[in-house]
């Protein structure tokens, strides 16, 4: 058998270099894979130790009057120590929603320094309010858009809804229309006692100057019939000055219809 042939220098020297090439590889995969390691041990120890909520210090509420670290603790159900990755901030959030009276929540996680941070919008209580549940009749409070709120909600702000003003019938399908009524609260008068919603859905308007409104269901009509109604609470008195009313129906706002009053009958003099 014959000897192998020497390859040309040229050749020599190609195969020289993919070796080279090669061992490069294989030393460069080896630190990428040690450096890999390395990451996911410090990562893994950052997150078990690092990472973790301790101590309430640790929650930072902010933007509220109303609520404080104590009450964001307890309705978002957090204990200590607690990892902050095992936190979700959308979950968090949506507790909060729910068990306090906040408008808006924005739950963020900081990993320097580990800790929870919260913003809140307080809600403002604007009425007392009454509603009908399967457990039967219901008091709370509602806020300017119209929201319910309960009464854990609403007690840290029931001195905020003492101005005399009492929403009734409460449903959930007409809170747009209770914001709109409420939106337009200042020119409906300074007298108005109640907003009522009957069972059909029907929207009725109680004030001291002018006895029980009749607004008619909640259809597109109902911005026309508010403007006619904050209308009337400007002339109304000066028309019928003495003469009390019983009911205003605004059903049709272009024909609006009142009652008054009778006026109680003189008993005839004894002979």
């Amino acid at each position: 058998m014959s000897p192998s042939r020497p390859l040309p220098p040229g050749a020599e020297r190609r195969r020289q270099l993919r070796l080279e090439r090669r061992r490069e590889w294989l030393r460069n995969g080896w630190r990428l894979l040690v450096l890999l390691g390395l990451a996911g041990g410090l990562g893994y120890t950052l997150l078990r130790q690092g990472w973790t909520l301790s101590d309430p210090q640790q929650v930072e509420v902010l933007g509220s009057k109303q609520v404080g670290t104590e009450q964001v603790i307890e309705a978002a159900g957090l204990t200590f120590p607690q990892t902050l990755l095992s936190l979700e901030p959308s979950q968090v959030a949506a507790s909060l929603a729910e068990a306090l009276p906040v408008e808006e929540v924005r739950v963020t996680r900081l990993m320097a320094p580990p800790r929870l941070q919260v913003q809140l919008t307080d809600r403002q209580a604007v009425a007392r309010a009454r509603r009908r549940t399967a457990q039967g009749n219901e008091t709370g409070f509602v806020d300017r858009s119209g929201y319910w709120m309960n009464s854990r909600q609403g007690a840290l702000m029931a001195d905020a809804a003492a101005s005399g003003l009492l929403v009734s019938g409460w449903q959930s399908r007409l809170r747009p229309v209770l914001a709109e009524v409420l939106e337009r609260r200042d020119g409906l008068g300074s007298d108005l006692l109640e907003i009522r919603f009957a069972p059909d859905g029907g929207l009725w308007l109680r004030s001291a100057s002018l006895g029980l409104v009749r607004l008619g269901p909640a259809d597109a009509q109902l911005p026309r019939r508010l403007e006619v109604l904050a209308h009337l609470v400007k002339t109304l008195p000066a028309q019928l000055k003495g003469k009390p009313l019983r009911t205003l129906d605004l059903t049709d706002p272009e024909q609006p219809e009142l009652a008054l009053k009778k006026a109680p009958t003189a008993k005839p003099a004894s002979p």
